[in-house]
C-alpha cells in the first residue's frame, strides 16, 4: 500500500477515534456532563432559547421558542426539584409558531435561590407573578401548565391573578386533599414513624435510590444504565439540602392544600391529565378539581404515572392542543352569535 494513502488512513482513523473516546471517557467519567450536553443539544434542537429576566435583585431562567400571537402563549411550569428542560419531550410534539416559555422554578436551577425566600405554594405563585410581568407575558391573556408541584403553583396562580390567563392544563397537580394514599404517601408515613425523614424517596443520593424514584415516578419502565443513573444523581446531589428544606416547605400546613384552598375561585376552562398508575399523587385528585371548577376537562391516562410528560409527552401535547383548539372554537362561535 502507498505510504500517502496509509497515513492517509491513519489521519482517518486517528480523527474518528479522539471524538468516540470522549465520548466513552465521558460516559464512564462524567455522565452528569454528558447530561447536560445532552439537554443543550437538545434544546437547540427543538429552537428553544435561553434567557434571564431580573426582578429587583431577583434573576429568572428561563426558555422560549416562537413569539405572542393571536394564539395564547403558553407557560409552563415544572415539578420539584426538575427544570425548565424536563418540558422538551413535550415541546418537540408542539408547533414552532405557538410562543411557549419554560421557567426554572424559584430555586431550581438557573432561577434564583436565596435562604430568605418564601418557598411556600403561595410565595412561588408571587415569584412567578413578577416573573410573567418582568417578561411581559400578560399583555395578553396566556395559557397556563403546570405539573406536580408546579401544577399546585399554575391553579393557585389562576385564582390569585385570574386577569393574567385564559385558561389552564394541571398535571397530577400537588395540593389536593386524598381518599386513598398513594404508595409514596405510605412511604412518607413510615419513614416518620421510624424517625427517618430524610430518606425523602424523592430526593435520592445513590444510583439505587434514583433506581427507586423512577420506579416510583414512572409507570412505564425505564432501563437506565448505572452510568446514566449516577449522572442523574451526581447533577442533584449539591441541590439535595435545597430540595429537602423545599419539600418540608410545601408539604407544611401552609402549602400542602393550596391548591384545594383556592380551586373555587379557578374561573377559566381548565384541563386535568392525570396518569391512572400514578404512585405519588392519588388520581382521586382529578375527581376533586372536577367538582369543583365549573369549566373542567378531565383526562385519565391509562399505563402511566405520575411522570406523565416524560412516559407520554405525545399524547399530552396532543390533549393541550386539542383544548386550545376547543376553546378557540368555542370563543369563535361566541363572537358569531
Amino acid at each position: 500500500m502507498d505510504l500517502d494513502v496509509l497515513n492517509m488512513f491513519v489521519i482517518a482513523g486517528g480523527t474518528l477515534a479522539i471524538p468516540i473516546l470522549a465520548f466513552v471517557a465521558s460516559f464512564l467519567l462524567w455522565p452528569s456532563a454528558l447530561i447536560r450536553i445532552y439537554y443543550w443539544y437538545w434544546r437547540r434542537a427543538l429552537g428553544m432559547q435561553v434567557r434571564y429576566a431580573n426582578y429587583d435583585d431577583y434573576q429568572f431562567c428561563y426558555s422560549y421558542r416562537g413569539r405572542p400571537g393571536y394564539r395564547p402563549s403558553i407557560l409552563m411550569l415544572h415539578g420539584f426539584s426538575a427544570h425548565k428542560d424536563m418540558w422538551l419531550s413535550i415541546v418537540k410534539f408542539l408547533p414552532k409558531n405557538l410562543h411557549l416559555v419554560c421557567v426554572d422554578m424559584p430555586g431550581h436551577e438557573g432561577t434564583t435561590r436565596s435562604d430568605l425566600d418564601d418557598y411556600s405554594i403561595i410565595g412561588q405563585a408571587k415569584r412567578i407573578h413578577q416573573f410573567v410581568e418582568c417578561i411581559k407575558l400578560n399583555r395578553r391573556p396566556f395559557h397556563l401548565v403546570g405539573t406536580s408541584m408546579g401544577g399546585n403553583v399554575a391553579g393557585v396562580y389562576a385564582a390569585q391573578y385570574p386577569e393574567d390567563i385564559c385558561s389552564l392544563t394541571l398535571i397530577c397537580p400537588a395540593g389536593l386533599p386524598s381518599t386513598t394514599d398513594s404508595k409514596f404517601i405510605k412511604q412518607l408515613r413510615e419513614l416518620q414513624e421510624s424517625e427517618r425523614i430524610d430518606r425523602i424517596p424523592l430526593i435520592p443520593s445513590t444510583p439505587e435510590e434514583m433506581a427507586d424514584m423512577l420506579k416510583l415516578c414512572s409507570y412505564v419502565r425505564f432501563k437506565v444504565p448505572q452510568q446514566i443513573l449516577q449522572g442523574l444523581v451526581d447533577v442533584r446531589i449539591p441541590h439535595n439540602d435545597f430540595y429537602r428544606k423545599l419539600f418540608l416547605e410545601i408539604v407544611d400546613e401552609k402549602s400542602r392544600h393550596s391548591l384545594h384552598e383556592n380551586m373555587n375561585k379557578i374561573k377559566v376552562p381548565t384541563q386535568v391529565i392525570w396518569g391512572k398508575q400514578d404512585q405519588v399523587l392519588d388520581v382521586s385528585g382529578a375527581s376533586v378539581l372536577a367538582s369543583a371548577i365549573p369549566d373542567c376537562h378531565v383526562y385519565l391516562l391509562e399505563n402511566c404515572g405520575h411522570s406523565v410528560v416524560v412516559e407520554r409527552p405525545r399524547k399530552t401535547a396532543n390533549l393541550i392542543l386539542e383544548f386550545l383548539a376547543l376553546l378557540y372554537s368555542m370563543d369563535n362561535n361566541k363572537k358569531q352569535a
